[in-house]
């Protein structure tokens, strides 16, 4: 249970704490300690932190994402904090916050992550925040006063719901900062991403904190050599003075897009920004058809630092590498279930980040409880590894009287050979479920489901309705085959046959027949010359004739076909009623974020936020279902016809390059 209540001695520490920095106050330069050293690490070629006092595996480990999260309770500015595993019904974020981090000074000064916060929390999900860093208690008052200064004219409810811790981390005395500092933090926008300043009269460099630019737009990546810095003024204009170097520039006059880009093509090896005194780091991006065009050399964003400016003005040569020092991780989550769960990549500076996963957390409890639900359950696969060209395999005998049931979902999960994302495949991949009955069968190896790998995300987990697809299963022992492209990294799955009976009544109609129709192809200008008009007769004592088709497109030619652009399937049925599909949604920014509550999984380390051609990463693909009884002649005299053919741009597809590909299975389904 959550309780509140007023602590005197937290009131006192208050009073008598002394104020240190914060995110958007003055920086922080690296400090080490006489206890620690910087070292080179050789796995991921970064600085990483270490004490040189020696610890033993039993007090280096601690909990793994998918353990129980213990009870603890941390005092707060307005009190205490409880946390009791199974008395909370929603799910709690705890996010640790540095200011030797750029990305976090960015997320917490950026007015748009915080009205995202206030404004879109899951009302069923409570975040804590606490400071890694000795000004906790400064920390915590300004984390406190940015969120209630978002929140004047918006959702103040949330506030409640919202709480901010003025002990360090390293004060805690609970498992918090065993899991913030064994997990770690480790990829883009995680640990502590610097500049390194050099020159020869210096006894010393100067480390200060950057934010490196969008990386879906920004393709470049800093190197690991050291670059000679040159001032470029603004930036707005070309300098050929800057070719070969690092080019140091103010912001303001122009969008950072056109800095880069002009420092691009004054052949700089790369940009970097400095805020103006008094500004935050900002989130360097591209706005509207300046996305369009991708550049090639990285930038990032750093405060002005005094001593390189000077530097720069009195001729001196200035030198600069970059580099990432692993941090304690900055965020974890705990679900509905007390279960303790990684927060995955948060791509740019954004508390929408952890509205998507708390969003998750509710959709992923929503689903325990249908999957409470009395249903005749089948076991197909229970954490089977899926890789390589065969997959993964069974053989099961279903249930007697299998016509009695009239729906059919699909149970599937996906997980990763170890308990941490970073074992989990990266790039998203194809995952299909075929299965056979009978050899001699034409329903044999036929599609039953469809799914998308997340990028290197360790969640997910599906409910499918496929009932009509029911007949597909036509006889008491089947095969059912599970697999992705043979090269993909290896994913544990798992997958149950649920069987119910969802209308009680002796009238509801049961599928009994399906027929295949199309199944894609090359998205290209011979694409729909490929199918002809199809015949078929309505088969006697049907009451109800359905379309059933699972389509996706995938692939990017000159107009991002078939992955992010926007198609058109159409089913023209007697030459009269057309039948359409459209993935309007496809190449938007937003269009697979706003697919979570359904299951998507969020955070995943890569661009999978952008919709897609009717799928989206870590989500099952669900069936396109229409009613075409009324098309159709039903007398079973005459001959219907359905014929299918797929658009771009309400043109027949016609690239001029790689061009992309549709994966489809389409059926009809015939109930009584």
């Amino acid at each position: 249970m959550l309780r509140l209540k007023t602590s005197l001695l937290w009131l006192l520490v208050l009073v008598t704490a002394h104020v240190t920095e914060g995110a958007g106050r003055p920086r922080q330069r690296l400090k080490l300690s006489e206890d620690e050293e910087l070292v080179w690490g050789s796995r991921d070629h970064t600085t990483s932190l270490r004490s040189r006092k020696t610890s033993s595996p039993e007090t280096a480990a601690g909990p793994e994402p998918g353990d129980a999260a213990a009870a603890f309770k941390v005092p707060t500015l307005d009190g205490e904090f409880s946390y009791q595993p199974g008395a909370v019904r929603g799910s709690l974020v705890i996010h640790a916050f540095t200011n030797k981090s750029g990305f976090l000074e960015c997320l917490w000064s950026s007015e748009a992550s915080l009205f995202s916060l206030v404004q879109d929390l899951p009302e069923r999900t409570q975040v804590l925040f606490v400071s890694l860093d000795e000004s906790a208690v400064s920390d915590a008052l300004w984390m406190r006063e940015q969120l209630q200064r978002a929140a004047m004219h918006r959702k103040k409810e949330v506030l409640s719901r919202l709480h901010f811790s003025p002990v360090p981390v390293f004060a805690l005395g609970n498992w918090i900062p065993r899991v913030l500092y064994y997990w770690g933090c480790m990829g883009i926008n995680c640990g502590l991403t610097q500049a390194v300043f050099t020159s020869e009269g210096w006894n010393m460099p100067v480390i200060v904190k950057r934010l490196d630019a969008r990386y879906d737009w920004l393709m470049g990546r800093w190197g690991q050599g050291s670059y000679q810095l040159i001032d470029a003024g603004d930036g707005c204009d070309p300098s050929p003075s800057v070719a070969g170097a690092v080019a140091w520039v103010s912001e303001g006059r122009c969008s950072f897009f056109v800095k880069v880009q002009s420092m691009a093509k004054s052949n700089a090896s790369g940009v970097l920004v400095y805020a103006l005194p008094g500004n935050p780091i900002q989130d360097m991006n591209c706005v509207g058809e300046e996305c369009y065009s991708p550049l090639r050399i990285p930038a990032a964003m750093v405060h002005l630092e005094p001593s390189v400016t000077q530097a720069l003005l009195s001729a001196q040569k200035i030198n600069v590498s970059f580099q990432t020092t692993p941090s304690p991780n900055f965020f974890i989550g705990i679900d509905q279930q007390g279960v303790l769960s990684e927060m995955g990549w948060f791509l740019y500076p954004t508390f929408s980040f952890i509205n998507w996963q708390a969003q998750w957390f509710n959709f992923y409890a929503d689903l325990q409880m249908k999957l409470e639900n009395p249903v005749k359950n089948v076991s197909v696969f229970d954490k089977v590894q899926m890789q390589g060209q065969k997959g993964a395999v069974a053989t099961v005998d279903l249930p007697l009287g299998l016509l009695d049931f009239d729906t059919l979902e699909l149970d599937a999960s996906l997980s990763c050979p170890g308990r941490r994302d970073v074992s989990c495949a990266p790039w998203d991949h194809t995952v299909q479920l075929f299965v056979c009955c009978d050899q001699l069968s034409p329903y044999c190896n036929m599609e039953l489901g469809r799914w998308i790998t997340a990028f290197r995300r360790g969640i997910g987990r599906w409910l499918t309705d496929v009932s009509p697809l029911i007949p597909l299963l036509d006889s008491n022992k089947c095969t059912f085959t599970m697999k992705t492209v043979p090269w993909a990294m290896p994913w544990i799955v798992s997958l149950n046959l649920r069987f119910s009976v969802s209308n009680q009544t002796g009238d509801r109609l049961r599928p009994f027949r399906v027929m295949s129709l199309f199944s894609g192809g090359t998205f290209d200008k011979n694409y729909n010359k490929r199918y002809q008009p199809i015949k078929f007769p309505v088969p006697a004592s049907t009451k109800k004739v359905e379309l059933f088709a699972v389509i996706t497109g995938h692939g990017s030619d000159e107009n991002g076909c078939g992955e992010f652009c926007v198609t058109s399937h159409h089913f023209l049925i007697n030459a009269v009623f057309n039948n359409t599909h459209t993935f309007d949604s496809a190449g938007t920014a937003l269009g697979c974020a706003m697919q979570v509550t359904g299951g998507a999984v969020p955070n995943e380390h890569g661009t999978w936020l952008y919709g897609r051609g009717g799928w989206c990463d870590g989500l099952q693909v669900n069936p396109w279902r229409t009613d075409i009884t009324k098309q159709l002649d039903m007398t079973g005299f005459e001959s219907n016809t359905v014929i299918y053919f797929g658009l771009f741009d309400g043109q027949d597809p016609n690239p001029s390059q790689q061009p992309g590909y549709i994966i489809m299975s389409s059926f009809l389904v015939f109930y009584k």
